[in-house]
């Protein structure tokens, strides 16, 4: 990494450190290392996988908007587990040369256990995938626990897993769903079965493939690479919402019609329907959006009821003397309401309360150790059409003008952070806010959404000013 690098880094982790506090920074931020910057893109490491998914679902804006003020001609970041990588598909050069060792594995009762499943005994973590990935021994299919919310999406996993070598039941299959509902566990679970059937597969998060192809390029065995992902029976790919980069992302649909043309079965994940996803290339989304699109939905309580179960059930099993009764699992699965992650959490800490205390579990004491997980009241759903008309009356013009052709400053900079909040706020695709904004083109709200980040990070005043009407719209 170039010194100039390091020292912009040391100046995002200070920043880090002033907004956050000590205390926050030491717990989240203080492993968090620069890998490199590629195309544009901060790749930053972290330790763990539950770090990963903490800081992608709590403070990825923060980090995404410090790291753009500090490190020049940066438009995005990339996070990722640091791992020792056995083939051509590990990270670039530049990348493992900074790690002064490898990340070690943390004790298995402190691992999260996959969302929506049972741990099982820790036991060898050696299933390794044609390209030489590591494949989690938990996140198997006897482990998924059904709900209503994932049984359409388990159904064509299992098929699709069971299916002979050169079929594809639905190609592709595009899994998509929030944090924490457990597409990562089916897509894993895929995986490990067609691998057991003697299929050769090939299982990526979206920046291993990216860290594949970089280094491929760099060590110039990019046809070796092709080839290699070309000759398999099943490609497994998570988070596609964070490929990026020109060449990258054609190198994927290039592989993507190549396995399709030849009948080969390809798994997709997404945080949101293809359709959305604005910063892959068009074609891909089309073709991802042309296979069978499964959503997992959000777990109902009755099937947090059986994931929380599962989970204290294994914490059991490693400490006898840790009892639930029945009438705490059912508040805990009522109250806890957000993801697996949080019922993990909350087991965590009924776990750390019963063993620290020595006292039993009650309703009281667990209402305490849950607190900081239970969302007092839905958060409030923001329209395009709230955000319009707050922006504004800040500004002292009309909802009209904001939609209307005029050019002038006066309209133009609230028009724009209306559009950088529509994005910011809404689950609405740029395309469909530029048709609320007028019918402009998708690409005018990129562009407006491109500099009010920018400015926010240059302007203290405009930054504290935006974060004020985010939080009147979501009060």
């Amino acid at each position: 990494m170039l010194a100039s690098s390091a020292e912009a880094w040391d100046r995002v982790r200070r920043r880090l450190r002033a907004e956050l506090g000590e205390d926050v920074f030491s717990s989240w931020f203080a492993r968090v290392e620069l890998g490199g910057i590629i195309d544009g893109v901060a790749y930053l490491t972290v330790p763990t996988r539950f770090l990963k998914s903490w800081l992608e679902a709590h403070y990825a804006e923060r980090l995404r908007v410090n790291c753009m003020a500090e490190l020049p001609g940066l438009n995005g970041i990339m996070l990722s587990v640091r791992q020792v990588s056995r083939d051509a598909t590990q990270a670039p050069a530049e990348i493992v040369a900074l790690r002064s060792r490898p990340a070690q594995a943390a004790p298995a009762e402190a691992r999260p256990a996959p969302v929506g499943s049972v741990p099982a005994e820790t036991g060898e973590r050696d299933l390794v995938d044609a390209c030489g990935t590591l494949l989690d021994r938990r996140m198997n299919f006897q482990a998924f626990i059904v709900g209503k919310s994932n049984q359409l999406a388990f159904a064509a996993a299992e098929r699709i897993a069971a299916a002979p070598a050169g079929t594809a039941p639905y190609n592709p299959l595009y899994i998509h769903a929030g944090v924490g509902l457990g597409k990562t566990h089916l897509l894993q679970a895929i995986a490990q079965e067609a691998r057991g059937q003697g299929k050769r597969v090939a299982y990526f998060t979206a920046d291993r493939f990216m860290y594949g192809f970089v280094a491929a390029l760099k060590s110039q065995t990019a046809l070796a690479f092709k080839e290699k992902l070309r000759g398999i029976d099943l490609l497994v790919v998570d988070d596609v919402q964070f490929i990026q980069g020109k060449s990258i992302q054609q190198e994927f649909g290039h592989t993507i019609n190549a396995l399709i043309d030849a009948g080969k079965q390809i798994v997709v994940a997404g945080d949101r329907l293809a359709n959305d996803l604005e910063a892959l290339d068009e074609r891909i989304r089309s073709r991802l959006g042309g296979g069978l699109v499964v959503e997992v939905g959000d777990l109902d309580e009755v099937l947090r009821g059986k994931i929380l179960a599962s989970r204290l059930e294994a914490l059991h099993a490693a400490h006898p003397n840790f009892h639930v009764n029945p009438d705490v699992v059912s508040y805990v699965a009522r109250v806890v309401a957000t993801n697996g992650r949080d019922l993990d959490g909350a087991a965590n800490r009924l776990l750390a309360h019963a063993t620290l205390s020595g006292q039993p579990v009650t309703l009281e004491t667990a209402e305490a150790a849950i607190r900081d997980l239970v969302r007092t009241r839905e958060p409030r759903r923001v329209k395009i059409e709230d955000i319009q008309k707050l922006v504004a009356t800040r500004y002292n013009v009309s909802r009209a003008d904001i939609l209307s052709e005029r050019r002038t400053a006066a309209v133009v900079k609230p028009r724009q952070i209306a559009m950088y909040l529509s994005k910011a706020l809404t689950p609405r695709s740029l395309p469909e806010i530029g048709r609320r904004f007028g019918g402009r083109d998708h690409t005018t709200v990129l562009h407006a959404v491109r500099k009010i980040e920018k400015a926010i990070t240059e302007d203290r005043s405009l930054h504290d000013e935006v974060d004020l009407l985010k939080r009147m719209l979501q009060e």
